[in-house]
């Protein structure tokens, strides 16, 4: 497509309805949708929002397009109220129970029945599933480039320049339109409309599309690779426990119920890798399980490795390293690998797709682990696109299970974790990382390396790519120290005797990280992380819903906060009422004694 800057785009934004995350509720093991508030994805809004700014600044047109059931219509009205041109509802029973290819697959055609599009923008991922995986898998069914977290874009006519705001850094690219994009939280303000101005929305400007006029699929829970199994709600129950009186009593008492909770002491990972030697592993086994590795994520290669090895012991399987950069064969050995496969030539996720592609129609192997990043989640969604395959989105743990490989997999940050399986030959999953047990450290061992070709499709350009965090870093931390917008930048120093007595990683909330004041990969809540710490301390943060649903798997929250009607104490274990300015520094010194104690009790 050639065109000039400032020529009328014709856009389609996606928006799904999601259940608002306070009304959340089970039954019989599944999330209960019906009778419960909905509102519109807030990084849809997102997506709604820039569409119609688009549309507007170059005259074209913004269409936005929601599948899901009749009370769905509903972010069609809000988008439309916005400003968009009109809203398609891609409405049957019969898309019940899709999962994310049946989604993208249902997406595509009406795509192709309402279009042609310029650009289509979606949210890079929906709070209820948290996969990030339809956007490219949209991409690969309709033969599209894709880019994910835009949250800068530039038209340059003839190309568009895009900055993407990933988990730990950022990243410089150019695409030709017509293109899949999926948008950032900070890309626009998102659109919202009041429930007057929903209603006032003419019906003519809507319209319905059912699976009959989509093609003969099939389609929903059918036509879905994946299926659902046992699903677990996993929110402690908090004990609430607010002190009183003098700061220095209150801290006294907080560090000795947090000792009593064994907040303060290590526990063993139950799920730590057995001790003993690595496994030699045959590489010539017929079964295969792939690991997907990422140019600059060691660790991450690692865990994945570690896991696939474990599995492999279990299905009688080789594990192949597939590299699509430098690699040190030796070292893949040491983690777990028994096979390396070099992908030489780009390493544009797409074009490293086409290779993983065309390396599961070759070798078809039992499983494919991804990482969970902007890289595996593209690089995986386009390859299970590509081959029907089944793809579990974000998983924390790994098992298998009569010959089947069951990822648990979280949703709403950590509130549901829900075994999910896949039905085809080839099982897929991104794992999130600092999730999996830590690999042994074992001697290098020499394996077999093979070479592949990578191609390239041109449609990508990385233009400059920048890491200001390491994205497993909250979830590997046993203690975290959560701030807001009450502690400044210039006030982190003083944190850091507490931090290194308790051996804590800082984390922060939305508006900190808007501000620039502590990298996204330490966002969390909602929109942003969600952690399982052994001990979460807020300090200088009102502890609203959308932050705290991102801890609600942490052993114990202690929260610090002067106002003792501050949300925070709302959800945490033992709260103390007090300026953390003042409470720190006592809080270092009696944790401090509280570790001496320790020590000379085992001593003894």
């Amino acid at each position: 497509m050639n065109r000039a800057t400032g020529d009328p785009l014709t856009i389609a934004s996606l928006a799904k309805q999601v259940p608002l995350a306070e009304s959340l509720r089970l039954e019989d093991g599944r999330l209960v949708r019906s009778g419960v508030g909905a509102e519109m994805n807030p990084y849809c809004r997102r997506a709604v929002a820039e569409g119609v700014s688009l549309a507007r600044d170059t005259g074209g047109t913004c269409t936005v397009v929601t599948l899901g059931p009749p009370e769905a219509e509903d972010v069609l009205r809000e988008a439309v109220g916005w400003g968009a041109d009109a809203g398609l509802h891609v409405c049957d029973p019969a898309l019940a129970g899709s999962d994310t290819l049946a989604t993208a697959r249902a997406l595509a055609e009406a795509l192709h029945a309402a279009g042609p599009f310029d650009l289509v923008l979606l949210g890079r991922n929906s709070i209820d599933g948290e996969t990030g995986q339809v956007g490219p898998e949209l991409a690969e069914l309709l033969d599209l480039p894709f880019a994910a977290g835009v949250r800068r874009l530039q038209d340059l006519g003839h190309v568009w320049r895009l900055e993407l705001e990933h988990d730990d850094g950022t990243q410089e690219v150019e695409l030709a339109l017509p293109a899949v994009l999926s948008v950032a939280e900070r890309l626009c303000d998102p659109c919202k409309v009041d429930a007057a101005g929903r209603a006032a929305v003419s019906p003519s400007r809507l319209s319905r599309l059912d699976a009959g006029r989509l093609g003969p699929g099939p389609w929903g829970e059918a036509g879905s690779p994946t299926a659902v199994g046992a699903t677990r709600v996993m929110e402690q129950a908090r004990a609430l426990r607010v002190l009183e009186g003098p700061v220095g009593t209150q801290v006294r008492e907080a560090v000795r119920e947090l000792d009593r909770r064994g907040a303060l002491t290590a526990r063993p990972d139950p799920a730590a890798a057995p001790p003993g030697d690595r496994r030699t592993g045959d590489p010539g086994a017929s079964r295969v399980i792939t690991v997907l590795a990422e140019a600059g994520r060691r660790r991450v290669t690692e865990e994945l490795l570690g896991a696939a090895a474990l599995l492999a012991d279990q299905m009688g399987a080789a594990v192949h390293a597939l590299c699509p950069a430098p690699a040190d064969p030796t070292a893949l050995g040491a983690a777990g690998a028994d096979v390396v496969v070099l992908l030489q030539g780009s390493t544009v996720p797409e074009d490293v797709a086409d290779a993983l592609t065309a390396y599961v129609r070759e070798t078809a192997p039992w499983a494919v682990l991804a990482p969970s990043t902007a890289f595996g989640r593209e690089v995986a969604g386009r390859a299970a696109a590509a081959t029907g395959s089944g793809l579990v989105g974000d998983a924390i743990a790994l098992t298998a299970r009569n010959d089947v490989l069951v990822a648990a997999k979280p949703a709403f940050a950590g509130a549901l974790v829900a075994d999910i399986t896949c039905r085809s030959a080839t099982q897929m999953v991104t794992v999130r990382p600092g999730m999996l047990p830590a690999p042994l450290p074992t001697a290098g061992r020499a394996v077999p390396v093979l070479t592949r070709t990578i191609g390239s499709r041109g449609r990508v350009r990385v233009l400059a790519e920048r890491r200001d965090d390491d994205v497993e870093t909250l979830a590997r931390a046993p203690v975290v120290i959560g701030v807001g917008t009450g502690v400044t930048p210039e006030e982190y120093a003083a944190l850091s005797p507490l931090a290194a007595v308790l051996g804590a990683e800082l984390a922060a909330t939305r508006k900190v990280t808007d501000r620039g004041w502590a990298p996204r990969a330490r966002q969390v809540g909602i929109t942003g992380r969600s952690i399982a710490p052994r001990l979460y301390v807020a300090l200088g943060l009102s502890g609203k819903f959308n932050h705290m649903v991102g801890v609600r798997a942490a052993g114990t929250i202690l929260a610090v906060n002067a106002d003792r009607d501050a949300p925070v104490f709302e959800h945490c274990d033992v709260g103390i009422v007090g300026d953390w300015h003042e409470v720190v520094p006592l809080l270092h010194k009696a944790l401090r004694r509280a570790a001496v104690r320790r020590a000379d009790a085992t001593i003894s």
